[in-house]
């Protein structure tokens, strides 16, 4: 996408060049350029272990006076819901039924994925959408009762937005992206050793949700339910995580063991 839009504008200033008589022609229609095929499947050195991803959720809580409080059940969200962060954005209070024992449910309407404000309706930073990659109105996830339990301390210490939502700013705005990615950055650093800081492990607050779908499929989750909660197409997500799910090749080898055994 990005390669298209800045080939598309350098494209453009070489057509006024040549109308402006600067050039003879366009010297870009004589280049030509392949792409590298990008297959879009998860580093697997970037997945955390629950163990990591618990160290670094309370690392959050470090950071600063109120920034890292308040965002810390956000990245919860997508480590313990799989929720990509535009959707964790956009999460209101009814979106979530957060009963007092057992699992809760989110159910997902809306997403606030950050884009320049020039290129919104809203002239927001934050423009609502709908949910990615979607047919349906909604996606229901059912989410484990460690992360209920964090998102009704957070709605009882923090409060919710006048449009019900969970994660804001002072002002009531989402949280910028780069601040965001600032506060996961100086987390990192508290939870992690040097060299592992250095590493891939966790690097963006997507990686979050990386692990989240990886950990479902490694514990079992049938491929369409994983899907489900994803919000993916089953096709899809064996091809981006086909390589986070550990310990396959020993169920693999030791099956072919069993049937070479039998024959």
């Amino acid at each position: 996408m990005t390669y298209r839009r800045k080939r598309a504008v350098f494209h453009h200033v070489l057509e006024y060049a040549v109308e402006l008589e600067e050039l003879s022609a366009n010297p870009l229609h004589k280049v030509k350029f392949r792409k590298a095929k990008v297959n879009g499947e998860v580093d697997r050195r970037s997945v955390v272990n629950p163990h990591q991803a618990r160290e670094l959720l309370v690392a959050v809580t470090y950071v600063g006076k109120s920034r890292g409080p308040m965002m810390a059940a956000m990245f919860a969200c997508m480590y313990f819901g799989g929720l990509r962060p535009g959707e964790a954005a956009g999460l209101r209070k009814k979106d979530c039924y957060l009963p007092e024992k057992g699992w809760g449910l989110l159910t997902l309407e809306k997403t606030r994925p950050e884009s320049n404000s020039r290129y919104t309706d809203s002239g927001e930073s934050h423009d609502e959408r709908g949910l990615k990659h979607r047919d349906k109105e909604t996606r229901p996830i059912a989410i484990p009762p460690e992360l209920v339990e964090i998102l009704r301390h957070h709605i009882e210490h923090h409060g919710v937005s006048k449009d019900g939502r969970l994660f804001r700013s002072g002002t009531g705005k989402p949280f910028p992206g780069s601040t965001v990615s600032k506060v996961w950055r100086e987390a990192r650093t508290y939870a992690l050793t040097p060299d592992q800081v250095a590493s891939p492990l966790a690097a963006r607050p997507y990686d979050l949700r990386h692990a989240a779908v990886s950990l479902w499929l490694n514990a079992g989750v049938h491929a369409p339910e994983a899907a489900e909660r994803a919000g993916h197409g089953v096709d899809v997500l064996l091809r981006v995580y086909a390589k986070c799910i550990d310990g396959q090749r020993e169920i693999a080898n030791q099956r072919i063991l069993t049937a070479l055994d039998a024959a």
